[in-house]
């Protein structure tokens, strides 16, 4: 019974309490009898219990009131409403999660703060709800984690679209070792090593299901080239390279934000309406794709080889409008 009541008062305390309001003895007696029946609990074991928690580690301050009145509040419980104002809008914004997922999230999050404070968790964010709700993205990360850390192969069946809009998933012996759990354009991806081919795969995490853990592998995965400039996605790239970019002007924001540390600007000595931007970047078919959707915004002018590599992409897809 004692535990239980200790337990009872720390959780009013964190709930009813916070830097502007304390709470008395008298009303944490009032809420251990109306909610769980504890009708003859005294002051004097009270202060004891709250004495236990203080000695527990639990920070509770006490400030005397009008008439002298004693207020209890408990300090440092956990994160700050700031803090869960950031992951309750992080939950939100969130689009692998289902929405009874995040209600379940943010209701846990409510519970780590005091009744006045929790007004101020309501998310109010406004999101594009249109799209597809990811699978069990949560159970997958656990499991991979886990299987991460005991160093575990890893089996699952991975899905793609049909044209019927459904994902079909297709079972294949895999057998490979986790690595990493990756995060780029907001997507959650698995890199694996194949210890017989030496190679290592990526997979979309959310497309992956079944996931069934292997032996221990003793095998240690080379290390992977370090990233040290922009890279468009997640898979293997070429090589490095320093690339020489000339831009329209309101491009100039966002080509800095995306390019990273190494990139470099300077203004285009032939037009006011143009800047120069350099970086050190991988190069894959994924590189041209993402210089392809800027359009006539941004032009690749050095080194020769880059040029020439994505002038035939862009070939390519000027032949398909030939007809035009």
């Amino acid at each position: 019974m004692d535990h239980e009541r200790i337990i009872h008062i720390l959780n009013y305390l964190t709930r009813a309490t916070d830097d502007k309001h304390g709470v008395t003895i008298r009303e944490i007696q009032d809420h251990l009898a109306n909610y769980f029946g504890m009708d003859s609990v005294s002051v004097l074991t009270i202060r004891r219990d709250i004495e236990r928690l203080e000695t527990m580690g639990y920070d509770i301050r006490k400030t005397n009131g009008a008439h002298n009145t004693a207020y209890y509040t408990l300090k440092g419980s956990g994160f700050t409403v700031g803090e869960l104002r950031f992951l309750v809008d992080s939950v939100s914004i969130n689009k692998f999660l289902s929405s009874r997922q995040k209600q379940e999230l943010i209701k846990k999050f409510k519970s780590m703060c005091s009744d006045s404070e929790i007004r101020n968790l309501i998310s109010r964010i406004e999101i594009n709800d249109i799209g597809r709700i990811q699978r069990d993205l949560l159970g997958n990360l656990d499991t991979i984690h886990r299987l991460i850390a005991e160093h575990r192969k890893i089996n699952f069946s991975y899905g793609k679209f049909n044209t019927d809009k459904q994902v079909k998933y297709y079972d294949k012996y895999r057998n490979m070792l986790p690595v990493k759990v990756m995060y780029k354009n907001e997507r959650f991806y698995l890199r694996c090593f194949n210890e017989e081919t030496e190679q290592f795969r990526t997979y979309r995490v959310d497309r992956i299901k079944n996931i069934l853990g292997g032996e221990v592998s003793k095998a240690k995965p080379p290390q992977e080239e370090k990233v040290r400039g922009f890279v468009a996605d997640v898979f293997s790239i070429e090589r490095f390279e320093i690339v020489t970019f000339k831009i329209k002007r309101y491009l100039l924001d966002e080509m800095l934000e995306q390019l990273g540390d190494t990139v470099s600007s300077r203004d285009d000595f032939d037009s006011k309406d143009y800047a120069v931007v350099r970086a050190n970047c991988g190069i894959n078919k994924q590189f041209y794709l993402w210089v392809m959707h800027y359009g006539d915004g941004i032009e690749i002018t050095a080194p020769k080889d880059i040029r020439q590599g994505f002038a035939e992409e862009v070939k390519k897809v000027s032949e398909m409008y030939s007809d035009v």
